[in-house]
């Protein structure tokens, strides 16, 4: 493609640029649909290659866009513009726990993706939202939050009132209770492993997975009586998920996996997946053990395979919900798919913070440093000030999408 020699100046040069990528989108030359993939040699439909998603798209439907299922390009680039104008933004005061906080926030994830058309992933319900939660779950989020806020209250950082924050007050003697249930995010001390998110912990794969900011990308092959599908997700924290073709059932309902037991039939030109026995200390939205997964894989053309899945759990939601994504077909050899997990947070990051904890707490007991209780290690976001994806938490400086 040429390039545009006409020099353009400021924001106005941001937008035709932006308005530009967002054009690129693959489409078939002359109106004409590309030929679909061949067979694989037994006959069943090809699924493989590496692939990726081109496009972001938030879970959920922007309130503002409530009974809209598609962005028009004008909406499109200008939201890209704006959170190119935000992600380029120093916001908190250099020093500050806030800083801090942000820095990894804000030095990696710079680059998005280009907005999507779909205004939401959720397609079930209608208007693009979560269900409600049920009783079960809301019970347990207030128990954590509970137990989350009694951690958070003595930090400096609620004393100046930050957004996620609780009212300030002393150090909770909750601060040496196990938590009421295993926790998936970090809470504000680090005793042990256990304090620290999953992330932290090089756990952070999760099925189903839609992509997120820190990449995403899928390698399928296939074999006779198995489908194998590698999650290359979350920097480094990949995942080999190796799924039967049968017709043999799940296995007995006391044999629990982080991943789900997962069985595969061939509905025509679609794999469908039902996936059960979660593991208690998997996470998917507040959904754990109870979560039944329905996954249908469709290899539309030569260069595009639909997901769609379809999450039940009548103790996390009162109703059944469902998303969509295209991922787009990469080349073999531009990219490599390394199978070994590099996540380097959980081999060097994950020790070291766990051992300035302890240089922290044995120089506050010398006199020589501040409580830990006051400081606050929750997280990059919400209480302790970071800001989650580059942006921050609430207000004008939020992602356009979540305000």
């Amino acid at each position: 493609m040429r390039r545009r020699a006409t020099e353009l100046t400021g924001g106005a040069a941001a937008l035709a640029a932006l308005m530009v990528l967002l054009q690129l989108a693959p489409t078939p030359a002359g109106g004409q649909e590309p030929e679909g993939a061949a067979p694989t040699a037994w006959g069943e439909p090809d699924l493989q290659g590496i692939w990726t998603t081109d496009y972001d798209t938030p879970l959920e439907r922007p309130a503002r866009y409530a009974d809209r299922e598609f962005f028009t390009d004008e909406e499109r680039a200008a939201i890209d513009a704006e959170r190119a104008r935000l992600l380029d933004t120093h916001r908190s005061e250099p020093g500050s726990e806030q800083d801090v906080g942000g820095a990894y926030d804000a030095s990696i994830f710079l680059t998005h993706k280009h907005l999507g058309r779909r205004t939401s992933l959720i397609i079930d319900p209608p208007d693009g939202q979560l269900p409600p939660v049920a009783a079960d779950l809301q019970r347990r989020r207030e128990a954590v939050n509970e137990y989350q806020f009694a951690l958070l209250q003595s930090t400096d950082a609620c004393k100046t009132s930050r957004p996620g924050c609780p009212p300030p007050g002393p150090t909770s003697p909750r601060r040496e209770e196990t938590p009421p249930h295993f926790m998936t995010r970090s809470i504000n001390r680090a005793y042990g492993p256990e304090d620290r998110s999953m992330s932290e912990r090089c756990l952070g794969a999760r099925l189903p997975d839609f992509g997120s900011i820190t990449g995403f990308f899928l390698q399928i092959v296939q074999s006779p009586g198995n489908v194998s599908v590698f999650y290359d997700t979350g920097q480094g924290q990949g995942w080999q998920r190796v799924i039967p073709v049968t017709d043999r059932p799940h296995l007995p309902a006391a044999v629990r996996q982080w991943h789900g037991d997962s069985r595969a039939r061939w509905e025509g030109d679609t794999l469908v997946v039902d996936v059960t026995n979660f593991s208690p200390k998997t996470d998917f939205y507040g959904s754990r053990e109870n979560l039944h997964l329905i996954e249908r894989w469709t290899r539309l053309d030569a260069e595009t395979l639909e997901y769609t899945a379809t999450m039940d759990d009548p103790t996390a939601w009162t109703s059944p919900w469902t998303i969509t994504l295209e991922l787009s077909l990469q080349s073999n050899e531009a990219n490599r798919i390394y199978k070994e997990p590099r996540c380097h947070e959980g081999n060097y990051g994950l020790p070291a913070l766990l051992a300035g904890a302890r240089a922290g707490e044995r120089a506050f007991a010398a006199g020589e440093g501040p409580d830990p209780a006051t400081l606050c290690i929750a997280g990059g976001a919400a209480a302790c000030g970071g800001f989650g994806g580059g942006f921050a938490e609430t207000g004008e400086e939020a992602d356009p999408l979540a305000r």
